[in-house]
């Protein structure tokens, strides 16, 4: 019996099932409201915004028909508890990094990104035109969900740091907050590693509670203060290099919908993954300029730590390669990045290392 299944014939998932029943003859009327919840803290900079944006999307495509009532994290159900809560049908949909959500099932982390994984123009060739889409589909079957990709942060930075990173030994003991499948790697270095949502990493920064943390890139960073704790800043992370957001629909909610609203809340979430990409993008450079005249240290790490990260992320990865489903996944992202790396590496990768030395 799948999860599914068995939500339905639970105490829980009856009681869903039961007031999705109840609730049917008002939907039947006209206009219809879902409840969206989200991962996020509200105002969180770029990713409350896709959130809001794909919710201003289907109401204004929908002409007011279909709207969208955004909870933010903690007004209805904390940030890692929105998954359950809308496959069990406790709200209709959520916003959210779906990597939170290894615990339900570790192939979610490809649908935000994975260490040593794919850049946004990657996950993009891959879940519109290599299969991605299709398997995100089939992952969420087994949870009542109907998923798509709805927004994008990019390249996300290293993170910040209480201390300057010399070797892997320096992860050794450092509290560090990471989520997804790259804290599995970053705990294989010694790190202990915590999984806070967003809205409270200031907090745990400041406090002392860890010692470094990643968030995403400098736009966001800046907006979350983090500069104001500590000026050591690496811009280059081996964990998320393009990280994408999802939006889940409730499966039994979704095709109670008409087939135009279905569309509209794929078009929506397919618009806001590009528009979020560029928000942040277009944001991060200035921003980075800024955090340096500030006073924030730029760094890199060594290439020894990139080859531990990388001898770690190979580890995690053979962990859950026993899962069919996380292998089928896995299988499919490689082989579409890999296709994909050749020729942008080859063309545009030329082409910009070029104009960059031309025009200096």
């Amino acid at each position: 019996m799948d999860r599914r299944s068995f939500l339905k014939t639970s105490a829980l998932g009856g009681t869903a099932a039961a007031a999705s029943t109840l609730a049917a003859p008002a939907y039947a009327q006209g206009k219809r409201t879902l409840t969206m919840v989200t991962t996020w803290g509200r105002g969180l900079a770029g990713v409350f915004d896709a959130a809001q944006r794909v919710a201003d999307n289907v109401t204004a495509m929908s002409d007011g028909n279909l709207t969208v009532d955004i909870k933010a994290a903690g007004e209805l159900v904390g940030a890692f508890e929105v998954f359950d809560a809308v496959s069990s049908g406790q709200a209709d949909m959520y916003h959210g990094a779906d990597y939170y959500f290894i615990g339900q099932h570790p192939g979610y982390a490809f649908f935000t990104a994975v260490p040593f994984g794919m850049t946004a123009q990657e996950l993009s060739n891959w879940y519109y035109f290599d299969g991605g889409m299709e398997l995100h589909d089939e992952l969420g079957q087994i949870f009542g969900l109907k998923s798509f990709l709805g927004g994008n942060t990019g390249a996300q930075a290293g993170g910040w740091f209480s201390k300057e990173i010399n070797s892997p030994e320096d992860f050794n003991g450092l509290k560090f907050r990471m989520p997804g499948l790259g804290g599995k790697a970053l705990g294989k270095l010694g790190a202990s590693v915590q999984n806070i949502p967003g809205s409270e990493v200031y907090q745990a920064l400041s406090s002392g509670a860890i010692d470094g943390t990643e968030w995403i890139g400098p736009w966001a960073d800046e907006k979350a203060g983090f500069q104001e704790i500590t000026k050591t800043y690496y811009t280059a992370g081996f964990h998320e290099p393009g990280a994408g957001l999802s939006v889940a629909t409730n499966r039994d909610v979704f095709e109670s919908l008409s087939p135009a609203h279905q569309k509209i809340i794929e078009i929506a979430s397919a618009e806001c993954h590009q528009w979020n990409l560029a928000q942040f993008l277009a944001n991060n450079g200035a921003a980075l300029q800024r955090l340096q005249a500030g006073g924030v240290k730029l760094m890199e790490f060594p290439d020894s730590v990139w080859d531990a990260f990388g001898k770690a992320s190979m580890e995690v990865h053979a962990e859950n390669m026993g899962d069919d489903l996380y292998k089928k996944i896995h299988d499919s992202a490689m082989a579409s990045m890999k296709s994909s790396s050749a020729w942008i590496k080859t063309s545009s990768g030329t082409y910009v290392s070029q104009r960059d030395r031309v025009l200096g």
